[in-house]
């Protein structure tokens, strides 16, 4: 406990001195890009190692957002991190109103992209120890680009994470399962903690009979299988009419031969389960199941073929929890309206996918649902989107990130206002003695005139908190 407490006392020490000028946190941004782009190698190989994963999948789902996310940073940081200046009543006519972004502090990063770290915050870093050469190199790597002070990544397991939770820290960044996610959370409320939590869950994919099946299941196979379906927003489940279910398994089997040909065990753009635990996780999630493609595993090389589920029963255990790897079941209903009552009756999902020709569909599903996200007639790209925040709604998780919307989550924002000394006389109708003339001279000067016929009362000043 003693090297926990050490290690954010540190960091927190260190924080007051170093992060908070703006070209120290663009000079911490360029040397993580230097690390990204010197080491691509390395980290090819790691990710090779704990996933199967082969180079031109590591560019595609990790270097390029990370290094896009980067040059955002350096370039429009400035911006960001500027004072914002807001709108002004009479009585502040003539003073300085802004919000002013501030670092919050040291931050703990559970299982979340690293790059998030140099925000002028100091950081401590656990990487999943699931994938344990990834953390090893990052472990190795960081010290060497980033500034080791501010930064310090841990490796160490359950407990050791459990022991740094009980410290206190100025925000918690976590990615994982809702169950850990409720741990996190309530080891942050011990200190009044704010976090931002990215859970997942179960993220349904509504096909519509009226819309283009052969490029839905492209996609759909697409952003299922790819890293053996171990990505927070993966097309969880399939919800379709029974006429079309045949279909769509015909035109995912069509798919599944183009992207990995016969035998996708010996393709190289087909991943592995990270290891034998979630392997026999998922593996015995099929057991209630039909299977329509697939079902063929190797349980040595942590692997399980794409596989495709039909007439499964929302009862199904499968149906329960989170897949997270390459099993996609399929759910029939009758009609939009079902398919609307269907995902309204469960969780809010991370990620919700609609796939129609039909406008009034898609405005019946995005206004009588909720998600965190949602994409329509594809699957996964709203995540690629820098300006459109990337976040969970209730069990899903809390808070966003991506670009600015990153910048913002991990920033205080301070209410600034410095008055001067002149114009004195306008304060009068605070003080006593408190006169009916006083008073509606105070209700005059607190408005915002914000068009002709519309005004914004500001109550800051006027209606002060009065604690009992």
């Amino acid at each position: 406990v003693q090297m926990e407490k050490q290690v954010v006392d540190g960091l927190r020490e260190v924080f007051q001195s170093r992060s908070r000028p703006l070209q120290y946190r663009k000079q911490q941004h360029r040397a993580l890009h230097r690390l990204i782009t010197e080491r691509q190698a390395d980290i090819e190989q790691a990710l090779k190692q704990d996933l199967n994963r082969n180079t031109y999948n590591t560019s595609l789902f990790e270097m390029i957002s990370i290094e896009n996310d980067i040059k955002l940073a350096e370039s429009d940081m400035a911006d960001w991190a500027a004072p914002r200046p807001v709108k002004k009543n009479l009585n502040t006519a003539l003073d300085d109103v802004y919000i002013k972004p501030e670092p919050l502090g040291v931050v703990f990063q559970l299982h979340t992209v690293f790059h998030f770290c140099c925000l002028g915050n100091a950081a401590v870093l656990k990487p999943s120890e699931l994938s344990e050469h990834s953390a090893r190199l990052m472990k190795e790597l960081l010290p060497l680009y980033l500034d080791k002070e501010m930064y310090q990544v841990v490796t160490e397991g359950v407990l050791e994470t459990q022991e740094l939770l009980k410290q206190r820290f100025d925000h918690i960044f976590y990615t994982g399962s809702s169950t850990v996610g409720k741990l996190v959370m309530e080891a942050a409320a011990r200190h009044l903690t704010p976090v931002t939590l990215e859970l997942g869950g179960k993220s349904p994919c509504y096909v519509d009979k009226n819309c283009d099946i052969a490029v839905a299941c492209r996609r759909i196979t697409w952003g299922k299988f790819a890293n053996c379906g171990q990505t927070c927003i993966a097309p969880d489940y399939i919800l379709c009419e029974p006429s079309i279910q045949d279909r769509i398994v015909e035109e995912i089997q069509k798919t599944l031969l183009e992207f990995y040909q016969k035998d996708p065990k010996s393709s190289p753009d087909y991943c592995r389960i990270i290891n034998t635990r979630h392997f026999d996780r998922a593996l015995a999630l099929m057991n209630e199941c039909t299977i329509a493609l697939g079902g063929e595993s190797d349980r040595s090389k942590c692997y399980i073929a794409p596989t495709v589920l039909k007439d499964v029963l929302p009862h199904f255990k499968i149906m329960q929890e989170e897949i997270f790897g390459p099993l996609l079941p399929m759910v029939t209903v009758n009609g939009l309206s079902e398919a609307i009552n269907f995902i309204n009756a469960r969780e809010k999902p991370l990620a919700l996918y609609v796939f129609s020709s039909d406008k009034m569909v898609i405005k019946r599903m995005l206004t009588e649902t909720s998600s965190g996200g949602v994409t329509v007639n594809d699957v996964l790209m709203h995540y690629t989107v820098d300006t459109l925040p990337f976040g969970g709604v209730g069990n899903s998780g809390m808070g966003r990130y991506h670009g600015r919307h990153t910048f913002d989550q991990l920033s205080h924002h301070r209410a600034c206002l410095v008055k001067s000394f002149a114009m004195e006389s306008l304060n009068d109708a605070r003080y006593p003695p408190l006169t009916a003339a006083r008073l509606r001279k105070a209700k005059f000067s607190s408005y915002i005139e914000k068009t002709p016929t519309t005004r914004w009362p500001v109550t800051a000043m006027m209606s002060l908190p009065v604690r009992l």
